[in-house]
């Protein structure tokens, strides 16, 4: 199959990301919001209690994400990627919008946690379909020789999201102040879901199907069965095995890096929510740029060795850098340039694991099952692996009080997953996804 490029792929890639961006807006503004969610939608009596059960929401929405892998990579495989990428998108910001008309505890009593866990489903199930369609739609759009910088730009999405995220909440809360917001205005962020979801709808209204699904569904290549070719197959079972170990470490330093900062700020070190923000958000935007940078630097030097040494890095400073981020956010001292430094320095890390991931994944896997190969191990990798990490740091954390236990599944995973992706994972920076396609079809 030879390789066709469509002139139009850098328009492709910017409406990928562009609405990504805002359907990770969607998925985290749940997080960034958890310390107000626990008390308006949990008994106020056991604050701590409270905390961690909107923690674990936040998480459950991370666990059921393989099972929207699993039923939206079957229809991206059969189907097509553009369809299933409306369907994903409409469920996400509909799911996220919904929050903020939630009657609250005080209101409507248990009946209020169980509307709000059903609704975080639903962001699970269309997020865990939707990402590996965006890796997989892009990946087929982008030269071979620079498809780590092209995916890396898609990758930056999930961090921008995050900062659009803390935007609309730093905005809304300026705007209508501390007491109003703490009363009502929180709604608002979730509220804008409905009219983002119109954006994002015209960005894609034009998509095309991607070249290579295309051309092997022209041919009448397409998988009858993806589930089947892709986990009962030995051989793919294989990849998706080695994949999982890959992205399993990947989503841990992801979450650890950029995510449990925000926590770490707002729980462990009691910074408001306002200035956690800032500290966060200053670090994301001025670190989102390392994730187009070890992208393209992958074209170059290879997949592995940017991953692997992302793995390292975190596993060696993750200690010391969550020391040193505690030391210069103490009550009535918070160091805002340094801190938002040491926030940079993790979102690094993440760029290195996470830049390169997409060119990865949609190299290691054949195109007529691309989409549910990928979104599995993906969804297996972040929404389990790093998906645990607030709930288990912060529990871990609360129950102790000491950052060392906090910090032990941060840095075990990655180290782990370093030794194994040594021995296990292959050097995919030369393979053509047309290529591998053809070698998959004469086996199949």
């Amino acid at each position: 199959m030879a390789e066709r490029i469509p002139a139009n792929f850098r328009r492709v890639i910017t409406a990928a990301a562009g609405g990504n961006v805002i359907e990770w807006y969607d998925f985290y503004i749940f997080g960034s919001l958890a310390t107000i969610l626990s008390v308006k939608f949990f008994e106020k009596s056991h604050p701590v209690a409270a905390l961690l059960s909107t923690i674990a929401l936040f998480t459950a929405g991370f666990l059921v994400r393989p099972l929207g892998a699993f039923v939206f990579g079957w229809l991206g495989d059969v189907v097509g990627r553009k369809y299933t990428f409306i369907m994903t998108l409409v469920g996400m910001a509909l799911g996220t919008g919904a929050i903020g008309l939630i009657p609250t505890f005080d209101q409507i009593g248990l009946s209020a946690a169980i509307i709000l866990f059903s609704l975080r489903m639903i962001q699970g199930l269309c997020l865990g379909g939707s990402y590996g369609g965006a890796i997989t739609y892009v990946a087929e759009h982008v030269p071979e020789d620079r498809r780590g910088y092209y995916t890396g730009w898609l990758q930056t999405s999930p961090t921008l999201g995050i900062v659009l995220s803390l935007i609309v909440i730093i905005a809304t809360r300026s705007y209508f102040g501390e007491a109003a917001f703490n009363d009502w205005a929180w709604r608002v962020p979730f509220l804008c879901s409905f009219l983002l979801v119109f954006v994002t709808m015209y960005m894609r209204a034009n998509f095309e199907e991607s070249p290579v699904y295309a051309e092997i569904k022209a041919k009448g290549n397409t998988s009858k069965n993806p589930w089947r070719e892709a986990f009962l197959n030995p051989v793919n079972l294989k990849y998706v095995v080695i994949a999982t170990i890959v992205v399993l470490g990947e989503g841990v330093v992801w979450y650890s890096s950029q995510f449990w900062a925000l926590f770490y700020l707002q729980t462990v070190s009691k910074v408001d929510t306002l200035t956690s923000s800032l500290i966060v958000g200053a670090g994301l935007i001025i670190g989102t740029p390392t994730l187009i940078f070890f992208g393209w630097l992958s074209d170059i030097i290879g997949r592995k060795p940017v991953i692997l040494g992302g793995f390292f890095l975190a596993a060696v400073t993750y200690y010391p850098l969550y020391t040193w981020l505690g030391s210069v956010t103490q009550p009535g001292h918070v160091n805002i340039p340094i801190a938002s430094f040491i926030v940079f320095i993790l979102v690094a890390y993440v760029g290195m694991v996470y830049g390169p991931i997409g060119a990865f994944l949609a190299e290691f896997f054949p195109a007529r099952i691309r989409y549910t190969s990928v979104s599995m191990p993906y969804m297996i990798g972040n929404g389990w692996g790093g998906g645990l990490v607030p709930f288990i740091t912060t529990a871990a954390y609360t129950a102790t009080g000491s950052l060392a236990y906090a910090l032990i599944y941060p840095i075990a995973v990655p180290a782990v997953c370093l030794v194994l992706s040594l021995f296990l994972m292959p050097e995919t920076r030369q393979m053509s996804i047309w290529d591998v396609d053809e070698k998959a079809l004469s086996k199949s």
